[in-house]
């Protein structure tokens, strides 16, 4: 079958969409922390500038006027925000938190939007081989996890700090996996009810299971519910 010019013109035409989002995902916030022999601790907290690091902010010019890219996603680490001996909650770490903070002002005063990443996979107290190791957020089988309740305080404090800044999104979890995918609804809901409690008003994007792989929300993969 033929198709003429101007059918081609019509069907690229329609399909056609406006793009608001161009990103980049910006890694090393949660870097430093890979033990070999699965040691929890290692890396924590870290060194800033050596075991870990955010955006370089003098790349930015480049990303945005030379590339076009409006969105960076900027990863951290729940135990180097919220320190084991601290526990997942609304007490952060405040170094750590500043040198983020650094990173996600730089980007937003350009123009641009920030994602605030946890770059755990709903999991909490040991990234010493991520993605694997950790117990998941909400577990309450393991009594070492964290629990739901103290996701959502973060999130609320968290979003608390940000709520006045438009170009900030909520990412609420990295690639979840290996867990009922019940959880990780709860889990999402709990962090949205604390980012909206918290007075934040922006975009917020919440994970599936699966590693958050649209190609697994139908199946029951890697112990992942469907």
């Amino acid at each position: 079958m033929l198709f003429s010019s101007t059918l081609v013109a019509a069907l690229a035409s329609s399909a056609s969409a406006t793009i608001y989002y161009a990103g980049v995902a910006e890694s090393g916030g949660e870097f430093g922390v890979y033990s070999s022999t699965a040691t929890p601790g290692t890396g924590l907290p870290g060194r800033f500038g050596v075991d870990y690091a955010f955006l370089n902010v003098s790349t930015l010019p480049v990303w945005i006027k030379q590339n076009h890219i409006n969105t960076f996603r900027v990863a951290f680490l729940l135990e180097r925000m919220c320190p084991l001996a601290y526990g997942l909650g609304s007490k952060f770490n405040e170094t750590y938190f500043s040198e983020f903070n650094t990173a996600i002002t730089a980007i937003t005063n350009a123009g641009a939007y920030a994602i605030l990443d946890p770059h755990n996979y709903m999991r909490y107290n040991d990234p010493s081989q991520q993605p694997a190791t950790g117990s998941v957020i909400g577990n309450s089988s393991d009594p070492k996890a964290a629990t739901t309740k103290q996701f959502q305080q973060f999130w609320k404090e968290l979003a608390g700090r940000y709520k006045k800044n438009e170009k900030v999104i909520f990412g609420i979890m990295n690639e979840p996996h290996d867990m009922p995918t019940s959880l990780v609804l709860t889990n999402d809901q709990a962090a949205i009810n604390g980012i909206r409690s918290a007075g934040a008003k922006q975009l917020i994007l919440a994970p599936g299971n699966g590693y958050t792989g649209g190609h697994y929300w139908l199946q029951q993969e890697q112990g992942d519910d469907p």
